[in-house]
């Protein structure tokens, strides 16, 4: 019995010899330095390994039935420097390696090391079991061998493609391998560097965690490897069914706003000029660093962490200086300090709106000449020309909502009469069935003066562009009694409704429409409380709650693609070349914090004080907790830290969206539109008030008949 026992261990040792091999001694051998991030997975899941500080000493370690891995601790700046010698000798001894970034990759040429611009990471085998073939990754700050050989069957290559996770068009003619088998060898290359798919922040974490052990798997660990875990250098704040603490909005709010100094959002006196240095020079992003002095809102605040990151996890900041960011800076400031009884938050949202409209230029030269057609407007930026030029109606609106907040929260009529400028400028240059259109540029007032868009007649079935402006309408109606608002937002609301929402024009989506109707809807029953105008609203909040998750999100949707002005790419050439979705198609898991959550939020919050109902309530509820839940939680990047960005997968729970759009991406965070918005929300909803109740006490009004008199002598 005992001699045949042995037989039939010698027959499966045999036939198996690698079996054999790694059960009783075989581990994975890195080259590699300790701080490499694979290095460090492997090592905290008690996996067997060993660690050499170079390729050679790795090799002359290993044996048979071993894994060598060599990795490139200094990707992408240098290669891991080797030899054909090394790869003959790899052969000799008949052991699995995998080596990435290398100097040398025998019989193949290469001339330089490229960087991506609009590629991604597609897997192209069904090899890797859990990642179906086309699959979508993200490796951030991707740099690769720009081989010049042909790779046949390449297992991962970086390509030009669309879609949300799956490249939906297939592959283009032209693509990049980024991981293959030598043919004929044992030996796997990466011409990138995957192993620091930890300090890259490289997505989805789960699809990257199968990628590595599948990789170790197939190369000999067998079913030894179980789920490799980490700690990610982001995540959310709590997870997806994680119970929440009695003051997490409160803590939200504290993280939410500090995030601005984190991010180092707020211009510093000694800064201002040499960031105003190198946008003359068209530059609009810079490295984020710890030593970027902060400022106090003197001197404005910047628009955003953009979305790009590189190899090392780390956003840049974009350092335009635009009105409606620094006006929703200000609220968020001024909101968050009444709840945390922050003075000094207080002092700074003040200095913000000083800032933009007592000393920047935007309420001089054109702007502040009572001659002039853009008289009283508010421009996009202070900048550069091309911002200044343009005054966009949402964002005068919104820089005039949020002022009003801050206001109120001040107490402080300061910039009253500037506001009810803004409001009748507003007014004057919106056309008699109340639409106003995108936006109107200096030359074209230089052209046709302010009471050619008075008496126009234009339909602009556009809430992102034309909404917020009936919100300011009906709000200033409610101040002034002038009846002139309330016609032109009615009929403007009237004419949208009548066509909502299947020939809307959608922006990034359709949902963003529907969210941005909310407050208008919300508010027109607040001044006229009718039947009618409360079954508008109640259509458009019982469609934005279809669109609500059990977790609390709201799922982004497309309507038809021709009504589309930035719909998903509809090729892969037209990835990354314009603003678009963040999703490909109906369905696909993500909410947008930038275009339609952020909005839906708010939109909520004042609909659910006019309208009492509990279903709606408890949707913002939700809608809060989700926001708190998905809050970015990071000790290693400060500059995202507490921020919440674009997009966001409900259902992986994790920042992941299509990167498509080639301004705002999936990992921005808008310092104003989200930011300011949502930290704004949840400090209303601690202080158990609506922006109209906290409002509707201005003494705005005294400021209105002068400047009626002045702006508005129609002859």
């Amino acid at each position: 019995m005992i001699l045949k026992k042995i037989f039939l261990l010698f027959v499966v040792f045999l036939l198996f010899p690698g079996l054999a091999i790694y059960g009783r001694q075989s581990k994975i051998v890195l080259s590699c330095d300790k701080t490499n991030d694979l290095y460090t997975i492997i090592k905290n899941n008690n996996l067997p390994y060993s660690r050499y500080a170079s390729p050679e000493e790795a090799l002359k370690n290993t044996r048979e039935g071993d894994i060598l891995l060599i990795l490139a601790d200094n990707y992408p700046t240098e290669q891991i420097k080797i030899n054909e010698e090394l790869y003959r000798k790899i052969e000799k001894k008949n052991i699995n390696a995998f080596i990435e970034y290398p100097s040398c990759i025998p019989q193949v040429h290469f001339k330089k090391i490229q960087k991506t611009k609009k590629e991604r990471v597609v897997i192209t085998t069904n090899s890797f079991s859990g990642i179906d073939s086309l699959s979508i990754l993200a490796s951030n700050g991707l740099h690769y061998i720009d081989i010049q050989t042909g790779i046949d069957n390449p297992y991962v290559v970086a390509a030009q493609v669309a879609g949300f996770d799956t490249a939906i068009y297939g592959l283009p003619e032209k693509t990049v391998p980024l991981l293959f088998k030598l043919k004929n060898s044992n030996i796997i290359v990466a011409t990138t560097g995957f192993s620091n798919f930890v300090s890259g922040r490289y997505a989805p974490q789960k699809e990257w965690g199968i990628f590595w052990k599948r990789i170790l798997e197939d190369m000999g660990a067998g079913n030894k490897i179980s789920s490799l875990k980490w700690k990610p250098e982001i995540s959310v704040t709590y997870e997806k069914n994680e119970k929440l603490p009695d003051n997490f909005q409160r803590k939200s709010i504290s993280n939410g706003i500090n995030w601005y100094r984190n991010a180092k959002m707020l211009v510093a006196d000694s800064f201002a000029d040499s960031l105003q240095q190198l946008i003359n020079t068209g530059t609009e992003r810079i490295k984020w660093n710890k030593d970027i002095p902060l400022g106090d809102g003197s001197k404005g605040s910047l628009e955003c962490i953009f979305s790009e990151i590189n190899e090392k996890g780390s956003q840049p900041i974009g350092i335009i200086v635009r009105g409606d960011c620094v006006s929703e800076t200000a609220m968020a400031f001024a909101t968050s300090g009444s709840v945390l009884h922050d003075k000094e938050s207080y002092r700074i949202a003040q200095n913000l709106i000083d800032f933009y409209l007592f000393h920047s230029i935007a309420s001089k030269n054109e702007y502040g000449d009572p001659l002039h057609g853009a008289y009283g407007l508010i421009p996009w930026g202070v900048s550069n020309p091309n911002w200044y030029k343009a005054s966009y109606g949402d964002d005068n609106a919104r820089f005039i909502i949020s002022s009003l907040i801050t206001s109120a929260i001040l107490k402080t009529d300061r910039w009253d009469e500037k506001l009810m400028r803004s409001l009748l400028a507003l007014l004057r240059t919106t056309g008699k069935s109340g639409f106003r259109g995108d936006r109107i540029d200096l030359q074209d007032f230089d052209k046709n003066g302010w009471d050619y868009y008075f008496r126009r007649d234009i339909i602009n079935l556009s809430p992102h562009f034309e909404s917020y402006l009936w919100a300011c309408f009906l709000w200033a109606y409610n101040q002034t009694g002038d009846n002139m608002f309330l016609e032109r937002a009615e009929k403007g609301i009237g004419t949208l409704m009548e066509n909502y929402p299947d020939k809307l024009k959608w922006t990034n989506g359709l949902a963003q429409e529907k969210a941005r109707m909310l407050l208008p809807l919300s508010w027109l029953v607040q001044v006229k409380d009718t039947p009618e105008n409360r079954t508008m609203l109640r259509t458009v909040v019982n469609d934005i709650l279809k669109l609500q998750d059990k977790s609390g999100a709201i799922r982004e949707e497309l309507g038809r693609i021709d009504m589309g002005r930035y719909p998903p790419p509809r090729s892969n050439e037209a990835y990354g070349t314009n603003e678009a979705s963040l999703i490909a198609n109906n369905g696909d898991p993500v909410s947008d914090l930038l275009y339609t959550t952020n909005f839906a939020f708010l939109g909520l919050h004042e609909a659910s004080y006019i309208l009492k109902d509990p279903k709606i309530k408890k949707s913002v509820d939700l809608l809060a907790e989700f926001l708190c839940r998905i809050q970015v939680k990071s000790d290693k990047h400060p500059e995202i830290n507490g921020g919440w960005m674009r997009a966001f997968d409900y259902e992986k729970f994790e920042h992941w969206g299509s990167n498509a759009d080639a301004g705002w991406g999936a990992w921005v965070i808008e310092s104003g539109w989200t930011q300011g918005w949502i930290t704004t929300i949840l400090s209303l909803r601690e202080l158990n008030t609506s922006v109209w109740n906290l409002t509707e006490n201005s003494h705005i009004n005294k400021y209105y008949t002068h400047l009626q008199k002045e702006m508005l002598n129609l002859k």
